[in-house]
């Protein structure tokens, strides 16, 4: 009986995963429906070379302003409501998940939000997924994507440009040649 119900277990978990917790979408987008070439997954193909050429546009501006990518994330981009509902979408732009894949939602369809996501997978794999997201202070995560990424919107709504604010003299201090070491001991 056991070991039924420890199949049962083990097979229904990645379809609950699947049905609950949407960026689990990622690992198979073309199961949502969504075309992936390369590293770039898109539920219209009639608008592949924009999100190509947002992503590897975003891509050269992270390495050349603030560091080499070890690995380039999966990016998801959905031109449809639908698609992001699919995803997990409700008023967020964009999201990453880890170190994985970055998610664009029909919304989030512009440079600033791409390289927000993508720096935050270089925060990820400079300070690992979890420890970043749960131990790094959160005005310096999304401070740094907001400052760095060059999104023009100023101000933001509260708290994000405090958090901006914060990041932005403390990086005044640190220097960006000191960036991630610095990081390290927030």
């Amino acid at each position: 009986m056991l070991k039924k119900a420890t199949l049962a277990l083990f097979l229904l978990l990645p379809l609950a995963a699947w049905a609950f917790v949407k960026p689990v979408r990622v690992i198979a987008p073309q199961l949502e429906g969504l075309a992936c070439e390369g590293r770039v997954c898109v539920d219209d193909p009639a608008r592949r070379p924009e999100a190509v050429a947002l992503y590897r546009d975003a891509v050269e501006y992270v390495e050349k302003s603030i560091g080499t990518l070890q690995t380039e994330p999966r990016a998801v981009f959905c031109s449809t409501a639908a698609c992001s509902e699919r995803f997990g979408f409700k008023r967020q732009n964009a999201y990453n998940v880890g170190t994985f894949a970055i998610v664009i939602s029909h919304r989030g369809w512009r440079p600033y939000f791409v390289r927000h996501e993508l720096i935050h997978h270089l925060q990820s794999e400079h300070l690992g997924s979890l420890r970043n997201w749960l131990f790094k202070p959160v005005w310096f995560r999304e401070g740094m994507a907001y400052s760095l990424s060059g999104d023009p919107r100023r101000p933001l709504v509260e708290p994000l440009q405090g958090y901006r604010a914060a990041f932005e003299a403390w990086f005044k201090e640190v220097g960006p040649a000191n960036l991630w070491a610095e990081a390290e001991k927030l």
